[in-house]
């Protein structure tokens, strides 16, 4: 997990391929809170949603994870917490993975070790390894989350499904 502001991602456009096409988005006039929705960068390699999303208790924010992509969450107004756990210390055994939304929910019982807050202007890089509960706090945000395709990963993450 990485942990930067906004401004600052023009130093990670080549850390994974389509990084460059996540900062030419940054960029552009597009990138703004009123511009609400889906948005297509590469097809199913990349592509970002921003919207306004309310926040819950850390009580009703499960731990999740991704096998195929990369998460950049942007936060553009508010504050959010994300927590945060090393997902070869979770348990994973009998959690299911939806392989078309690419998200599995872990069980109740695993909690982050880490609480972060990120405010108007950071970001979170979050790789497959990162488990993380997003979405914590009181009110509303907006935010962009950008997602990742990276090829490589299925076989290679540090805790594969059991069922």
């Amino acid at each position: 997990m990485i942990l930067d502001s906004i401004k600052s991602f023009e130093k990670y456009k080549n850390l994974a391929e389509g990084f460059d096409k996540v900062y030419k988005f940054i960029c552009s006039k597009e990138f703004s809170p009123e511009n609400e929705g889906r948005h297509e960068i590469d097809g199913k390699k990349v592509y970002c949603t921003i919207g306004r999303q309310r926040l819950r208790d850390v009580t009703n924010a499960p731990l999740e994870t991704h096998d195929s992509y990369i998460d950049i969450h942007a936060i553009l107004s508010g504050t959010e917490t994300i927590g945060f756990k090393d997902r070869s210390l979770c348990n994973l055994e009998g959690v299911k993975y939806d392989e078309v939304s690419d998200i599995a929910f872990l069980d109740k019982d695993e909690i982050p070790d880490n609480y972060l807050s990120l405010g108007e202007g950071n970001l979170a890089i979050v790789f497959p390894s990162d488990a993380h509960a997003p979405l914590i706090g009181e009110g509303e945000i907006v935010k962009a989350v950008f997602k990742v395709r990276i090829e490589n990963n299925l076989e290679e993450q540090a805790g594969k499904w059991k069922e």
